[in-house]
């Protein structure tokens, strides 16, 4: 059984492959079978920045799952952190694969908005696993919210880059769901409200940078 050192230590090595090693997924990516489409370079531009927003929101997603499961309280509840973590280390394979045929880099503020999203996640773990569950529902709420407004700025043309947002969007869907299966606590408003106000500064930031 590991002990809180080693599981530390653990979870460093997680932020180390997240900023730095290529992610792998094991889905077929959702885009896999779908022809490129005729896109302009502002088009290109366009869905290359909102795919790196989309990045580093599943950079955020890993280090608040890996924060809350250095303290979480409940084995059970660590186990679905870790499940979730999974799928969004798919998603980060997807994004940046994407990125690359778009022409397009990643953020290069993903390890600060690593690290804060770390530290909020060790926050949230401590505070309880109802609370941190919590966290992760409406994480993922704001999350999918935000896919849906990519859906519809993404060209129309966009097919593959279309197609990846809609399986992230199911995948978050279900996060949040089981979270909730799991005890998640209804968070209160004056939090969600500074949740969303974190967000906006992520995806205004990382869109350009």
């Amino acid at each position: 059984m590991l002990n809180r050192f080693d599981t530390l230590i653990t979870e460093f090595d997680t932020g180390l492959r997240t900023l730095l090693a290529k992610p792998h997924s094991i889905r077929i990516h959702p885009d896999a079978n779908i022809a490129e489409a005729d896109l302009t370079e502002a088009e290109k531009k366009q869905a290359g920045a909102l795919m790196r927003v989309n990045h580093t929101g599943e950079v955020c997603a890993q280090a608040l799952y890996s924060g809350q499961s250095l303290t979480s309280k409940s084995a059970e509840t660590t186990a679905a952190l870790k499940q979730a973590a999974h799928e969004e280390t798919e998603h980060l394979a997807w994004c940046e694969s994407r990125i690359t045929q778009l022409g397009s880099h990643t953020s290069l503020l993903n390890p600060l908005f690593y690290l804060g999203s770390f530290s909020l996640g060790a926050i949230a773990g401590a505070v309880g696993d109802k609370w941190s569950l919590g966290f992760v529902e409406e994480t993922e709420k704001q999350v999918g919210a935000h896919l849906t407004s990519h859906l519809e700025k993404l060209p129309q043309t966009d097919q593959k880059t279309r197609k990846i947002i809609e399986q992230m969007q199911e995948d978050e869907a279900k996060h949040a769901n089981e979270a909730k299966q799991h005890g998640a606590a209804e968070l209160p408003a004056p939090v969600k409200f500074l949740m969303k106000q974190v967000s906006k500064l992520m995806t205004s930031s990382s869109y350009y940078l």
